[in-house]
């Protein structure tokens, strides 16, 4: 199967005339070249529907191609290099919405991850989090790698009420590790969060995962 190649459209750089209708097209006109049938304006070969994206957006530009039924590629003469230089693409109207849309999606969700992040850093007290995540790490030398950063972020966020905020973990207390190192493994490692979601009481679903998070903080190298 031949792979498909894009209709190519022209912009002249000279008096042009559809070989099919006969308009006078005038210069910088748009243009295809059909083989016997001559040079065609877009109307007369079905492409005047589409839209014109300049070139210069990649994400734009991939994804509008990938939505649009039917594209053609927008060349122009360049004098200076001597070659056909890519000016952007004819879509469909419908598919250069919905690639504008997916792309201003992505751009606030990275905008409010980039705002998230800020507001984490404020919260966090950098020298203290250090202290707590290598203690974390001298308790559980065997956790997976980073995951002490990851325990001491979550626990020792400002205001939250969470456990590395008591004096017991400003002390680096082996029992304020503990229950941090617990809360970590009961949300990440186990199915908590799913009984939770399924309604179950906290209490309960503590119950029924609690010989999981005592296993796992024996494989991470803490003995009770």
């Amino acid at each position: 199967m031949k792979p498909t190649v894009p209709p190519k459209v022209f912009i002249t750089s000279r008096e042009s005339v559809c070989d099919e209708c006969g308009e006078e097209l005038g210069r910088k006109a748009w243009i295809t070249l059909a083989g016997d049938r001559g040079a065609l304006c877009l109307a007369c070969a079905d492409l005047d529907h589409l839209v014109f994206l300049s070139a210069g957006d990649a994400a734009v530009t991939r994804r509008a191609r990938k939505h649009s039924t039917l594209s053609a590629v927008v060349l122009e003469w360049s004098q200076a290099r001597k070659r056909y230089e890519r000016q952007g693409l004819l879509l469909e109207a419908a598919a250069l919405e919905q690639a504008e849309q997916e792309c201003l999606a992505d751009a606030e969700v990275r905008t409010r991850r980039r705002e998230r992040e800020a507001e984490r850093r404020a919260e966090l007290d950098e020298q203290y989090l250090a202290r707590f995540a290598a203690r974390v790490r001298e308790l559980y030398p065997r956790c997976p790698a980073g995951r002490e950063t990851v325990i001491a972020e979550h626990a020792c966020m400002k205001y939250s009420g969470r456990v590395g905020r008591t004096a017991a973990a400003k002390s680096f207390a082996d029992e304020a590790i503990d229950l941090a190192v617990a809360a970590h493994i009961r949300h990440a490692e186990t199915q908590y969060d799913r009984l939770l979601q399924r309604s179950w009481d906290r209490r309960e679903a503590r119950a029924a995962i609690a010989a999981d998070v005592r296993r796992i903080r024996a494989k991470w190298g803490r003995r009770e």
